[in-house]
């Protein structure tokens, strides 16, 4: 029996998906669940599975095209049968055999490589190297199996790293927008211009927190072999604290208020050209160590440009914490549907009022962002004031 292999819809609107690479040439062998192809939507660059065992045939799928979602673009057929040949009449372009077609034009172009070279070049930095010119031929790479990241790219280019132009002293330069930064400026402006936004700060004290994370930062670097952070713990902690508070982890549709049963916690992750929001879901009921090694391993797969479909599937609500680069406070925007974002600044020492005289305390601030459609003030206060609650005493919440 043939199984279609169709261009998915991995997020909400996707109209259509940018193919970036096949895995696999025509004829070669596949196993479910492996990596197939590459594709770029409107969030990332992510890995697409092959959905059945058996041989990749009939491929149509150009690379660097825009397909339309739920296209066809080749099928996995049993050994020795056939696609379909209706569905290649229909949709296939002219007969190709086992060609450039199948290889990033991308890498190819910069540097010549071949095909099995290219595959150890992660999508972002075959981009990248377009853009700056850089031959990958003289790249080493620091990725896994010796594979090419974008860090690699921007280490053997002369144009600094945040600029992708040159200009002559004194004069302004362009620079053209990733297909990351273009959604994240349509995005954002979408949302500011439609959402109804209101903002409630609360300052915290976080000395139980950094207690507790030491407490449990070595025993878990012990027996999971992965480093708790504060993100992991505000996770863990908003994540119950949501479960009380149904509107603020809603979502705003055209029906009504979505109530959603479980938390599929966003974390902001900042990669080279933009922020992606990296899904864990059911954070309510992963335990800290659960939390950070899927924290760990979305950030690692972000930032190579391989974020798979579920990574950034289905958030119900986001943190985005910019405490590691020592912002005190700031507000982000929402992320439609969702109803609100947590904004986390940095934790530092304060002088402040304890017990009626001036102290020395680890304080934080957060700033929570609402839509006004879904949640009022007071709901978002009675929410920061239990997530205060939390923060003092985090190990009877975890």
């Amino acid at each position: 029996m043939a199984f279609s292999v169709v261009m998915p819809a991995l997020e909400m609107a996707q109209e259509t998906g940018k193919l970036i690479a096949w895995r696999k040439e025509e004829g070669d062998r596949v196993t479910k669940g492996e990596p197939l192809l590459e594709i770029e939507t409107d969030k990332a660059v992510m890995e697409v599975e092959a959905p059945a065992d058996g041989i990749l045939a009939g491929i149509t799928g150009v690379v660097g095209s825009d397909i339309p979602v739920g296209q066809t673009i080749a099928w996995i057929v049993a050994p020795g049968e056939k696609p379909p040949a209706d569905e290649q009449a229909s949709t296939r372009p002219a007969a190709r055999g086992k060609t450039e077609t199948h290889v990033p034009p991308v890498a190819a172009s910069v540097s010549g490589v071949l095909p099995t070279q290219a595959a150890r070049i992660s999508p972002k930095a075959r981009r990248l190297a377009k853009e700056l010119s850089v031959d990958i031929a003289t790249v080493r790479g620091t990725g896994p199996g010796g594979e090419i990241l974008a860090s690699d790219v921007q280490a053997a280019s002369a144009v600094p790293p945040a600029s992708g132009a040159t200009a002559a002293p004194g004069k302004p330069s362009i620079e053209a927008p990733t297909t990351l930064g273009r959604l994240m400026a349509e995005r954002t402006t979408q949302s500011w211009t439609t959402v109804p936004h209101f903002f409630v700060t609360r300052d915290i004290d976080a000395g139980a927190l950094n207690e507790y994370r030491e407490k449990l930062v070595t025993e878990i670097e012990r027996t999971h072999k992965i480093r708790i952070t504060h993100t992991d713990l505000l996770v863990a902690l908003t994540s119950r604290v949501l479960l009380e508070h149904p509107r603020l982890n809603a979502s705003w549709t055209l029906e009504g208020i979505r109530l959603h049963g479980h938390v599929n916690m966003g974390v902001a992750i900042a990669v080279n050209d933009g922020v992606v929001a990296a899904v864990i879901p059911n954070a309510h009921r992963a335990s800290l160590a659960e939390i950070a090694q899927q924290r760990h391993d979305i950030a690692e797969r972000a930032r190579a440009g391989k974020l798979r479909p579920a990574d950034i599937a289905d958030a119900t609500f986001t943190i985005s914490n910019l405490g590691m680069y020592h912002v005190g406070q700031f507000t982000a925007i929402i992320t439609p549907p969702q109803a609100a974002i947590l904004a986390v600044g940095s934790i530092a020492d304060r002088v402040i009022a304890v017990e009626g005289k001036p102290g020395v305390r680890p304080m934080m601030s957060l700033t929570l962002s609402c839509d006004h459609r879904v949640a009022d003030g007071a709901r978002a206060a009675v929410f920061l004031n239990d997530l205060a609650e939390a923060l003092r005493d985090p190990q009877k919440m975890l």
